[in-house]
């Protein structure tokens, strides 16, 4: 069974929205209660091995490593957050905006380089998180504290309410896109080799690196700052910034974690709007990239039906700042109301 809107937090798609400016009906709650956390050994001893290696891959990036390894590091570093940025948040988890096969597919090797799980389910988790926002139905519950939110939710057992709740969530338009069928299928042995064996590999053969450098710097270092990275807008960004949009909500405009997540810092808008292909209300993208990337596509027709919010829903909002909420995972949430969708802004649109 669905989700119903009385039990939703937050907006997934613009379908979900119940006032005119496109807020949910009801005062978002925050809550968490006390039930003691089961640890996962196994996630804790890994994560500590990984950013201590990493602090260890840090100091050969300044150092030791070639100049080429350190370039080579950051590009893998923007092709692994693209991955997670246009591709799994704005495509798959929001579905925010269309993109032909070739896009998609470019987009699902960033994500697999990325090594934050499969496009599914990371855009289902991401889906609970605005759906059930700040309640213990989110994986990353912010009202838990900025530990918990960042890295500690990956090191404690998922909390009932959350498997509960997620068993209602619908995902099957995930499942109908054959790539990331594909993806999930084989992610273990796609991940190993993308996220690792090429990253340490290439820069040995192709410009002499040591294994060693090549290991900690391009791999380990790479992998675990887009980690931190992304946690950041779990963390940072649901507890420091501005809140021009919604008052009542913990995700803030927060231009430090945007120019590190390639625009994906302006967190109070996102929560207000997350149907927006942008994620933010900009007159130019020059700290949004992911923004920029998406355009860049939709120029050449691989990108499409890319959805945004007029001037007047944002004044609106704004004006009203602290009345309402936002509650869906995305367009075309089940509980997405057709008059909301009907008042979007799609640009190129094509329906499938």
């Amino acid at each position: 069974m669905a989700p119903k809107s009385a039990d939703a937090n937050g907006v997934l798609f613009e379908s979900d929205a119940a006032t005119p400016d496109l807020a949910l009906p009801n005062r978002p709650i925050e809550q968490a209660d006390d039930q003691p956390k089961q640890l996962v050994w196994r996630n804790i001893i890994l994560f500590a091995y990984l950013h201590l290696a990493a602090i260890y891959g840090g100091y050969l990036f300044l150092f030791s490593a070639k100049w080429q390894t350190d370039v080579f590091a950051y590009i893998l570093y923007v092709m692994s957050g693209l991955g997670i940025t246009a591709g799994a948040h704005r495509l798959w988890a929001h579905k925010s905006y269309k993109a032909k096969w070739p896009l998609r597919l470019i987009l699902v090797m960033f994500n697999t380089l990325a090594f934050q799980d499969s496009a599914i389910d990371w855009a289902r988790d991401h889906r609970m998180h605005h759906k059930y926002s700040e309640t213990d139905a989110d994986p990353h519950n912010a009202t838990r504290g900025f530990f918990f939110s960042h890295i500690g939710w990956l090191l404690v057992r998922k909390h009932p309410e959350l498997k509960r709740k997620g068993k209602g969530l619908d995902i099957s338009d995930l499942y109908a896109d054959p790539i990331l069928r594909f993806q999930k299928k084989y992610y273990l042995l796609l991940m190993s080799i993308g996220c690792f064996i090429l990253p340490t590999v290439i820069p040995v053969y192709c410009w002499g690196e040591s294994w060693i450098n090549a290991f900690f710097v391009a791999a380990l270092f790479r992998y675990a700052f887009i980690l931190n990275v992304t946690w950041l807008v779990n963390s940072a960004a649901h507890k420091w910034g501005d809140k021009p949009y919604d008052k009542n909500i913990k995700p803030s405009e927060n231009i430090s974690v945007s120019i590190f997540a390639l625009g994906e810092g302006f967190h109070n808008y996102h929560h207000t709007f997350p149907w927006d292909y942008k994620t933010a209300e900009l007159g130019n993208n020059r700290l949004n990239f992911t923004t920029n990337f998406i355009n860049f596509f939709a120029k050449i027709g691989w990108a499409y039906d890319l959805k945004t919010v007029s001037d007047e829903i944002v004044r609106n909002r704004v004006k009203r700042t602290g009345d309402g909420s936002h509650h869906l995972w995305g367009w075309g949430d089940k509980d997405h109301s057709k008059d909301e969708m009907d008042a979007a802004i799609r640009i190129n649109p094509k329906d499938d």
